[in-house]
């Protein structure tokens, strides 16, 4: 029991959710709850076990810390509130998960960093597949240059998101809190941030960092009634030279997985799992590894702070430094589109029952992206519009 890491999870409801059901399993037997905290725990899907087991739950993190001390804080709540959370935690003496995006301001990022150095204290960002033994086999292999130079990468995420969605909360869409901190919350900063954070992380010289991005074009849109953007198309080029193509949508009709193809000199890596469920790799003369889907244990970041805490390790390979190239990328693409635009009204769509905004042929035209490798502007599609190049 002396060995067991106790938690406090900040955020019982959306992604919490997740955690709390991995936390209250009976296969758990590594870390317990020593305490919630959420402004509203009934929305919970474990409210009520959580009152049968006397898990204290509170209304703020610094309510939690007058009676309790915790080895690990779970932030996992909205994306303005990260670093102050993140920072609060570690200064009392608990190590951090942050959920993606670690936040939308870059100043906010270097204030996480230089609370970590100060207290000592490990944080995570909580970008799922950076924590599963396939992708860091897989990036292992990339550094010791086992398929030569990385040339280009590109993913496709084709998620459909409906009303409820963007209704979840008072953020949801948002650019700025009512008090101007920023939020930015978009299909590439929430829900298909990990994928451009992916090949963002493939792509870095060490196994603790990502890729600096050099430059950034982007189309941003939307179908949503939101602040922000439901569609997006990018392409960049990192200062180590990888292309990097980015597509992503909620306005569309049918759920894909998300896939992509990582192009090197000597290989080809996919990941294409509705038709292999697995990581590819396959060199000119034929021959093939194979790494496990990341899909399997998307928890494997909880794992990975329980055992680094209980192992007294000191680096983890998702921390800040590889999270800020996300978010760079999120700066950039406001940049390269400062007034995003709504999709023509007569390509969107309202699908009444499933309470879903779609665009036609949007699904169409972004499979035609990846597989051209190009932003639909390039396709001279009707709707699409260029977005300015931005120079970080």
């Amino acid at each position: 029991m002396s060995n067991e890491v106790s938690i406090v999870l900040v955020g019982m409801g959306g992604y919490g959710n997740s955690y709390l059901q991995e936390l209250l399993s009976d296969g758990n037997e590594n870390a317990y709850v020593e305490g919630l905290v959420d402004i509203a725990p009934e929305r919970s899907r474990y409210y009520q076990e959580i009152l049968d087991k006397k898990i204290p739950i509170y209304d703020s993190l610094e309510a939690f810390y007058q009676k309790h001390h915790a080895d690990l804080a779970i932030i996992s709540t909205p994306i303005h509130l990260h670093k102050d959370q993140s920072c609060l935690a570690m200064e009392k003496g608990s190590h951090v998960l942050c959920e993606k995006p670690a936040t939308a301001d870059k100043g906010h990022l270097q204030e996480m960093i230089d609370t970590r150095d100060r207290t000592g204290k490990l944080l995570a960002i909580g970008f799922n597949w950076s924590f599963a033994d396939s992708v860091q086999e897989l990036k292992n292999d990339i550094l010791t240059g086992k398929f030569g130079r990385p040339v280009r990468m590109k993913s496709l995420i084709l998620w459909p998101r409906t009303a409820d969605y963007f209704n979840r909360s008072s953020w949801a869409g948002k650019k700025f809190s009512p008090n101007g901190d920023r939020i930015f919350d978009s299909v590439a900063n929430n829900a298909t941030a990990h994928f451009l954070h992916h090949m963002l992380y493939l792509s870095g010289d060490s196994i603790d960092r990502s890729a600096e991005i050099d430059q950034l074009s982007a189309e941003l849109y939307r179908a949503n009634p939101i602040e922000t953007f439901d569609t997006c198309a990018v392409h960049l080029l990192t200062k180590n030279e990888v292309e990097i193509i980015y597509l992503a949508a909620h306005a569309v009709e049918n759920n894909h997985r998300p896939k992509y193809k990582l192009e090197f000199e000597d290989a080809v890596v996919t990941y294409h799992p509705e038709e292999r469920d697995a990581i590819v790799a396959k060199w000119k003369d034929g021959e093939e590894k194979e790494y496990a889907d990341p899909e399997q244990n998307k928890l494997a970041k909880l794992g990975v702070m329980v055992n680094a805490i209980q192992n007294n390790d000191t680096q983890i390979y998702c921390g800040p430094e590889a999270a800020s190239a996300h978010v760079n990328a999120i700066y950039a693409m406001h940049e390269s589109v400062p007034d995003i635009p709504t999709f023509p009204k007569q390509w969107i769509s309202y699908h009444e029952e499933e309470k879903l905004t779609t665009v036609s042929g949007l699904e169409e035209t972004l499979k035609e992206c990846y597989e051209q490798s190009c932003l639909p502007n390039d396709l001279g599609v009707e709707w699409s519009s260029e977005g300015k190049m931005i120079k970080l």
